[in-house]
């Protein structure tokens, strides 16, 4: 059986969580923010806060920036139903706009169109997402939400590793916090780095990471420069201004959520991050091989061409009948997928007032998108039936 992604647990992993579970903390324990760290500096940048999955990521980040009832959010269609489920957690508006048909990135033409077509203050954010791994422009959408003063939620699940080119010639890291004010990754396992569940949120801006930090764990602090109530509350009886608080002293200051990571989980994300630069050159080595294998094919109609920032967490490509090929992959044991069903035509999203060719670039998409297998445990052995497999069925 060849999946379309699939982890990867060494030996090394399955020590590193078994040193963990044999440690005195199973979660709330100094891994975690060792992780953090890493990743941080992985990503470059300077604050990384770990949760339980990438949709808490999502939500924990709509909390921080203060997504209410009557705001209006614009995304991808093109994207796993979290990226815009999370605004609707938090009562807002989400507003999809549509896909450049050759990145299958949201189209930042597209999102100004809108935007222009409305006075200011009508949205308040943008989450775009880097689709398959391909790294959005922030810069481009950064300079859009500076003008209409919006907040940007950088979707990166798919995406450690990838990155664009600014207009500087300036490398510009996936999640790094210079464009976004926040960016959230995934660590499912057939993510570059898994977890089993697992999400992290990047950002520069230290007062939305101490509101993170806040969140995730009900909203509780123990930062005694904080505290709302009185040192003799907190004791039980009256106090000189200059005592401490005691130990056991914490508030809930507003309502939050337990979205917390483990330490046995952060303990694999370590020993997974050292590698995640081989298991990306891999992945670039498999796309570039279905890149020459299926060039100037007439049963192909779209393929992104090999782009170095991309992080391919999924390679995908767009057929003619799409629904025999799937088929005929699977009776021979190739479980190709497809991403995605268009989150606008979702009977949720189609109920709340979306229809069948609000976006044109996206449904056309959707005909004929199929994601081949792709992990950096892939064989060329492997690769070779999946092209072979493929061919033999158009030819």
């Amino acid at each position: 059986m060849i999946p379309y992604g699939k982890q990867n647990i060494t030996e090394e992993d399955i020590q590193a969580v078994s040193k963990a579970l044999k440690g005195d903390f199973l979660t709330q324990g100094p891994t975690i923010l060792e992780f953090e760290k890493a990743f941080a500096d992985y990503i470059g940048c300077k604050y990384a806060v770990a949760v339980s999955n990438g949709t808490a990521a999502l939500h924990l980040s709509t909390l921080a920036l203060g997504v209410s009832k009557g705001q209006k959010i614009i995304t991808t269609p093109i994207t796993f139903a979290a990226s815009a489920n999370c605004v609707r957690y938090c009562d807002g508006e989400v507003v999809f706009s549509d896909i450049d048909s050759k990145t299958y990135l949201l189209d930042v033409g597209k999102v100004e169109a809108l935007l222009k077509a409305v006075p200011k203050g009508t949205y308040n954010g943008i989450i775009p997402v880097d689709f398959a791994g391909n790294a959005v422009n922030l810069e481009a959408f950064r300079k859009l939400a500076d003008e209409y003063n919006l907040w940007i939620i950088e979707d990166a699940c798919h995406a450690p590793g990838g990155y664009f080119i600014d207009s500087k010639g300036q490398k510009q890291n996936c999640g790094n916090g210079n464009f976004a004010d926040l960016a959230i990754f995934s660590f499912h396992p057939v993510k570059h780095i898994a977890t089993g569940e697992g999400g992290m949120i990047t950002t520069n801006d230290e007062s939305l990471y101490k509101k993170l930090l806040e969140l995730r764990t009900h909203g509780i602090t123990r930062d005694v420069n904080v505290f709302k109530n009185s040192n003799d509350f907190a004791t039980g009886q009256r106090t000189s201004e200059n005592d401490n608080f005691p130990g056991w002293y914490m508030e809930m200051q507003t309502l939050g959520y337990n979205y917390r990571f483990t330490d046995f989980q952060a303990a694999l994300g370590i020993s997974q991050l050292s590698r995640a630069n081989q298991g990306l050159e891999r992945r670039k080595e498999i796309a570039k091989k279905y890149e020459s294998a299926f060039a100037n094919k007439d049963f192909i109609k779209g393929q992104s061409g090999f782009v170095d920032g991309h992080a391919y967490h999924l390679y995908v490509i767009e057929v003619e009948n799409r629904v025999g090929l799937y088929n005929y992959l699977r009776e021979n044991k190739i479980f190709a997928q497809i991403h995605y069903i268009p989150c606008h035509l979702m009977p949720y999203y189609r109920d709340l007032g979306w229809n069948e060719s609000d976006m044109p670039n996206t449904e056309m998409y959707y005909k004929h998108c199929i994601s081949l297998p792709m992990y950096p445990t892939l064989t060329e052995q492997e690769q070779e039936f999946v092209i072979n497999t493929i061919q033999k069925f158009y030819e």
